[in-house]
């Protein structure tokens, strides 16, 4: 299976065999080093082949499996909503970061953070945010009904439901109005794949995860323009934006966001691959 894995170009071929055994059998991965003698049954082993067959046309793992992890957490995911990537991680990072810095600020508070997480998809970060920011009040929005419902299964399943409200609508439009001015975080995984580079993703990205999730017009700015340019309006005096972007695009991004009203502060911050990944600017 790995050799046909790597034969085909694959993702992570001996990772991406081990995730479909285990799912199989049911078990986690550990166990199949420390009892590799176990028997599968028949009805197990076509399963397998049922599963492998699939993955050999590029249909992702996480979709055979119904899972992905995110900053250490198994996330529902399937068609409805796009797979969580690492480089997205940097964004809670980031976040996590700066709010237990102010936590440790001797000035009192005058409330909980309020963070809105918009274009959730799975709802990974707004998860992870609230299984670490156990007082914060978190605000997810997304334009697709069915990608709200993973990311409603998700919050429940992290048993943070409570502190997320999740809202339908087009980007920031699906905030209350009396956010306005009030956010200590704004943060996105917005589409951002420019039509000129859409000929070139993978088959495993391109013919499987949802197009409305990754495409975003002639620049990759198509969504994060609208953000950028209204998030001073949302966030409160020294609040952040944080936007993730191609690496193709993120300067321009981030120039766009120089330019905007009420930004300062903007810089670019890395993926661990060291590529530009991630919008960062304050309101002033």
């Amino acid at each position: 299976m790995n050799d046909a894995f790597t034969r085909r170009g694959l993702d992570a071929p001996r990772l991406s065999a081990e995730v479909l055994v285990s799912r199989v059998l049911e078990c986690d991965r550990l166990r199949l080093y420390t009892d590799p003698d176990r028997p599968a049954s028949p009805a197990e082993l076509q399963a397998l082949r049922d599963l492998v067959a699939r993955a050999l046309k590029h249909e992702p793992v996480q979709y055979l499996t119904g899972e992905a992890w995110f900053f250490g957490l198994p996330m529902l995911v399937d068609p409805r909503v796009l797979i969580p990537r690492p480089c997205t991680e940097l964004i809670v990072e980031w976040v996590l970061q700066r709010a237990r810095a102010e936590a440790a600020n001797p000035q009192p508070r005058t409330g909980p953070a309020a963070v809105a997480d918009v274009c959730t998809g799975s709802g990974c970060i707004a998860v992870a945010l609230a299984r670490h920011l156990p007082g914060a009040r978190i605000l997810a929005t997304d334009l697709s009904a069915p990608a709200l419902q993973v990311a409603a299964h998700n919050a429940v399943r992290h048993a943070v439901a409570d502190r997320i409200e999740f809202l339908e609508g087009d980007l920031l439009a699906a905030l209350p109005g009396e956010l306005r001015g009030t956010l200590d975080f704004l943060v996105a995984n917005p589409p951002y794949i420019p039509d000129d580079e859409w000929s070139a993703v993978p088959a495993n990205v391109k013919d499987h995860e949802p197009e409305s999730a990754l495409r975003a017009g002639p620049d990759g700015l198509r969504l994060a323009r609208p953000l950028i340019e209204q998030a001073a309006a949302w966030l409160r005096p020294g609040g952040h934006l944080l936007v993730e972007c191609a690496a193709s695009n993120a300067h321009a991004a981030a120039a766009l966001a120089e330019r905007s009203a009420g930004l300062s502060g903007v810089t670019v911050l890395s993926d661990l691959e060291g590529l530009p990944r991630v919008v960062l600017a304050r309101r002033a």
